[in-house]
């Protein structure tokens, strides 16, 4: 099948990790996009937390990369510009938002969605706090206005928790969802198990890039929420927000000996159920297929007919959500061009 090939102009907000993960991807794939897919993607705008570059005929990404890289900021590239309001100001299909998630007040990722409905542009986005605090009005907004909102980066990084349910489950009924799905708690519980304290394994998974400087989302239990009500909402169409989760963190977590010698241990556990949403830490056989060592993320969907099906993967990472990202960048070429993308 002949594809029509289509110029997609991006804005691209934020340049972290996965801001540029995702541009060393759209680099090293953009001919197979092309080919495969008939989408030839251009950057023509990206921001960091100080500064804005634009150029309507396409940013050289490379370059752009080279630059961020060794200077640690956009300012002094030359496309840079100044004071301009990129995603209401600059033609493009697409907002690509990598800021990072505010549990708080959503921003700025939700200031960035509400500019994009508002100038008729798609978004794709990895940044869970717009989603955890508004994400029933959000999704019904931009469908009101014709326009796609995609988000599988959210949960899971690069394993694809939302389109497994999405598509491999369509038309079951999801009765519950539990699961871990912070990388930086399982990593500190499994280093637990192994006889350090809580204190020791944070320390340890700070250095290793698992845990922010200040751990609190993770450690708290406010990470898991979030991607609890994006799960919930697209599984299970709940219309939950944030404050609709009971939220329990682990810092005051103990693994004994008497705990492990009968076959237990314990994980940061995500649910949602006929009782509602709640996170917190659990007791659970060693051999459940949540108890999954390192940093990884396990989701069980219990489907009203099927029962119980269990996904295991990767939940973090620049380069693994910058494929998730570019999973929702081929969808919506693929639905602006009329052709349903494969499951």
């Amino acid at each position: 099948m002949l594809l029509r090939v289509e110029r997609m102009r991006i804005i691209l907000m934020g340049m972290g990790v996965v801001g540029q993960a995702f541009l060393e991807l759209l680099e090293l794939e953009k001919a197979d996009l092309y080919r495969k897919y008939g989408l030839h993607p251009v950057v023509v705008a990206a921001s960091d937390s100080n500064s804005m570059v634009y150029n309507p005929r396409g940013l050289d990404v490379q370059r752009l990369l080279n630059h961020k890289r060794s200077e640690g900021t956009l300012h002094g590239f030359p496309d840079e510009v100044q004071g301009m309001d990129l995603v209401r100001e600059v033609e493009a299909e697409v907002v690509i938002d990598v800021t990072p998630s505010n549990f708080r007040t959503g921003e700025p990722g939700i200031s960035h969605l509400r500019a994009a409905l508002q100038t008729g542009k798609h978004v794709i986005t990895a940044n869970k706090g717009p989603l955890a605090l508004e994400m029933p009005a959000l999704v019904e907004m931009f469908q009101h206005k014709g326009l796609r909102l995609l988000f599988s980066g959210t949960v899971g990084g690069g394993t694809p928790f939302l389109r497994f349910v999405g598509k491999c489950l369509s038309g079951e009924k999801i009765v519950s969802i539990r699961g871990v799905i912070n990388g930086t708690t399982n990593y500190i519980l499994n280093r637990m198990e192994d006889g350090i304290s809580f204190r020791e394994a944070l320390r340890e998974a700070q250095e290793k890039g698992y845990a922010e400087a200040d751990p609190s989302n993770d450690v708290d239990g406010w990470d898991s929420a979030a991607k609890l009500v994006i799960l919930s909402n697209w599984a299970m169409d709940l219309g939950v927000t944030l404050k609709d989760v009971s939220v329990r963190g682990i810092r005051d977590v103990e693994i004994t000996e008497d705990m492990l010698s009968r076959g237990k241990t314990v994980r940061l556990i995500a649910t949602a159920d006929e009782s509602g949403l709640r996170v917190q830490p659990e007791e659970i056989d060693r051999r459940d297929p949540l108890v999954v060592p390192g940093a990884l993320n396990a989701v069980s969907f219990i489907a009203e007919i099927s029962g119980r099906h269990t996904l295991i993967g990767k939940g973090a990472g620049g380069r693994e959500t910058a494929a998730a990202l570019m999973r929702d960048l081929v969808e919506l070429k693929m639905y602006l061009g009329g052709v349903e993308p494969c499951s």
